[in-house]
């Protein structure tokens, strides 16, 4: 296991079941919160500032589905740092000092607000660094964090594929309770993305949406997060590999301004393995392979 932080920490860590369930994976790839002291004391905003971008404790919502036969994902290094649910290479080149390769995508739309694979700023906009980072910095974090997480991620994928023919990856993230601009709407509970229709079968969402509502959650499609690279690049219909994103409102499980666990934290893990429960019992895996999808 890929180690950080001198040696301190895991980068992240896989649970597989004793006895496994179903071909459906939890992935929490942003509630990191181990922060190297060498990044806190390049950053000029203090660490409750930069915990602003953590999906909070999500890594404990899904933690003990791995209990009841599904694995589980957990990246322990903070988005911030870097960020796995990116292109390997988004980087902007006015955050380093040297030349990035030739290969680096530097004009996605990520990247110009700011929130690459390096990201410039948090959340809500605030820059990260006091000054440029050197490019062998951020290069090497990509090479000893990002890479052995999506090697380990996608071994498991592979893993699950042979064992049941298919796979579900639920990509698992919170967001702010309130969005940025005063202009969009109230955000409901949970906002389920799947690249508008184009990382899994209509069949997921529609079963997460059904199982969440019923236990009296509010429910959004794709916006304003139809999912991240994760879900774009790991979400294959035809090849039976299917991914889901769901965001799930800070404010249902935490207190945002505290970050501190509600009264309902229990409750929403609780619901999680209700959702894990019903998907194994009630999803046709075996119609969602690569030549059924392939045919649909």
């Amino acid at each position: 296991m890929t180690r950080f932080d001198g040696d301190k920490s895991p980068a992240f860590e896989i649970v597989e079941p004793a006895q496994w369930r179903a071909p459906v994976i939890f992935n929490s790839p942003h509630s990191g919160s181990t922060y190297p002291d060498e990044f806190l004391s390049a950053s000029r905003i203090d660490l409750p500032t930069l915990r602003r971008s953590e999906d909070s404790f999500m890594d404990e919502l899904i933690g003990h589905l791995s209990e009841r036969g599904f694995p589980t994902v957990r990246v322990n290094f903070p988005r911030s740092y870097v960020d796995v649910n990116r292109e390997p290479y988004e980087l902007d080149p006015r955050m380093f000092t040297g030349r990035l390769p030739s290969f680096a995508n530097t004009r996605s739309m990520r990247v110009a607000g700011g929130l690459g694979t390096i990201p410039r700023v948090v959340g809500d906009g605030q820059e990260i660094y006091r000054e440029r980072i050197l490019v062998d910095d951020a290069l090497g974090r990509i090479e000893t964090l990002y890479k052995p997480y999506h090697r380990a991620l996608r071994r498991l994928i592979n893993k699950v594929h042979q064992m049941f023919g298919t796979v579900v990856l639920v990509d698992c993230h919170s967001m702010p309770s309130v969005g940025v601009s005063r202009d969009e709407p109230r955000r409901p509970d949970i906002v389920i993305g799947d690249r508008y229709g184009t990382s899994c079968t209509p069949l997921l969402p529609d079963r997460v949406e059904e199982t969440m509502a019923g236990l009296g959650y509010s429910i959004g499609r794709n916006k304003p997060y139809a999912g991240g690279f994760i879900t774009e690049h790991y979400g294959n219909p035809a090849s039976g590999l299917h991914a889901v994103q769901l965001e799930l409102n800070r404010a249902i499980y935490m207190d945002e301004r505290r970050r501190e666990r509600s009264p309902r934290f229990a409750q929403v893990a609780s619901d999680f393995g209700v959702l894990a429960d019903v998907l194994a019992t009630t999803v046709p895996f075996g119609d969602l392979g690569p030549f059924q999808a392939a045919a649909e």
